[in-house]
């Protein structure tokens, strides 16, 4: 089996503050960047706003990013008129339309599907006369850029807000503190700008996840009647799939005590429509392929731990879930914590990852053991020998050979 270490990716977003008129930080708005000292974007359109989003919600974490607070991202016509696919849901986000959109009825008609399907709409650097006030019923928030724009269209804005009582402005690009002087004595609600703080950067460690699987997942979710063994089964053979729907799943049960021991519990909360809305934007955002050996070592240390807990009268799903995150955190060099931590993992599996306690804790002991040449370490708590172990393991490998090849075949 391959010795050679999957592909590891260090991805970037950008924040910055939005605060309201007693300066409390309100709201982020999430910004492309490709790399922790980037203070612009370098990418544009589809693929800047897709990479945001895959970045955002399944690699760092909505939590970890804003906190609870609402964030605005950027979208490009491709997003509005239902042709890529917008997939999180509504109350996680404010879609923000681009001042370089065109609005025409096609525009408005994807924008209004947004809304009824109950998406909150920002408008970008509005200027009077731009075309965008054909979307002032749907929008709940209109941005107005100081830095961009002169005195008299800054005025020209007051007449909006008196005709248009419902929507809440937003003063950007405030550079100086004469900016926020006039901002807050022309009655916005909530300000951003440099004057007030800049950008930062959050970086995370991820996986790239293998374009072949992405595609292969992709075509078959769009078959009617696939079946959902297929979808747990392709999904289970990328670590960086698995990690990332377990991500998506975090960011869809948050606030709830919804917890998920398995891959396949998270495939079926996330439900095959938002699977394929994720694996697209994958398609789209994610610049490096990972090779098909690439993520053998991975996948032999989950299906081996799923294995010994089949052996053991344990969960195999469970085991797979646990050894998988334990070995990306590792190929990460990560604490398991700052992996598993996040995650909305049921106990069994939190408790493994975290403490190394419960039964899923004495078969990753014992999959450790043997990985590292000690088998009769493993502290006792499963009852295979040496000689099982091994076994398993070769099996364990014939299973990630045998899936690599069907995915590449297919």
């Amino acid at each position: 089996m391959s010795n050679v270490i999957p592909e590891v990716a260090d991805v970037h977003v950008g924040r910055q503050a939005i605060y309201d008129r007693h300066g409390d930080v309100v709201a982020f708005e999430l910004l492309f960047r490709n790399s922790p000292g980037a203070r612009s974007a370098t990418n544009g359109g589809a693929l800047a706003t897709s990479q945001v989003m895959v970045a955002a919600f399944t690699t760092v974490g909505l939590e970890e990013l804003a906190g609870g607070r609402p964030c605005f991202i950027n979208l490009t016509a491709d997003f509005l008129l239902g042709e890529l696919p917008v997939p999180f849901a509504p109350e996680h986000a404010v879609l923000e339309i681009l001042e370089t959109v065109d609005v025409d009825d096609r525009l408005v008609a994807g924008v209004a599907n947004l809304v009824e399907r109950g998406y909150v709409i920002a408008l970008d650097d509005f200027v009077s006369g731009s075309g965008h006030e054909r979307l002032f019923e749907l929008a709940s928030y209109v941005k107005v850029d100081f830095l961009g724009s002169t005195p008299a269209q800054r005025r020209a804005v007051l007449d909006v807000r008196r005709a248009h009582p419902h929507l809440k402005f937003v003063a950007e690009r405030l550079e100086t503190p004469a900016d926020v002087a006039e901002a807050h004595g022309r009655g916005y609600e909530l300000f951003q700008g440099y004057a007030l703080s800049r950008p930062a950067v959050v970086t995370a460690r991820t996986l790239s996840a293998s374009r072949l699987r992405c595609v292969h997942l992709l075509g078959l979710l769009m078959a009617p009647d696939v079946g959902l063994d297929r979808i747990v089964s392709l999904v289970s053979s990328d670590p960086a799939l698995s990690y990332r729907m377990l991500q998506a799943v975090n960011t869809a049960a948050a606030g709830t005590a919804h917890r998920v021991s398995s891959v396949h519990e998270a495939v079926v909360m996330l439900g095959t429509a938002q699977i394929r809305n994720w694996v697209t934007l994958m398609l789209i955002g994610d610049l490096t392929e990972a090779g098909e050996e690439q993520t053998a070592d991975i996948l032999v240390h989950a299906q081996l731990c799923r294995l010994v807990a089949e052996d053991n009268g344990l969960s195999g799903d469970e085991a797979f879930t646990a050894g998988l995150l334990d070995a990306v955190a590792g190929l990460l060099d990560l604490p398991v914590g700052s992996l598993a931590g996040k995650l909305p993992l049921a106990p069994i599996v939190r408790d493994a990852l975290l403490d190394g306690t419960g039964p899923l804790g004495d078969v990753l002991a014992t999959v450790h053991a043997h990985e590292q040449g000690t088998p009769d370490a493993a502290g006792g708590a499963a009852v295979l020998t040496r000689h099982d172990v091994l076994t398993r393991q070769l099996a364990a490998m014939a299973w990630a050979t045998k899936t690599a090849y069907a995915i590449r075949s297919n």
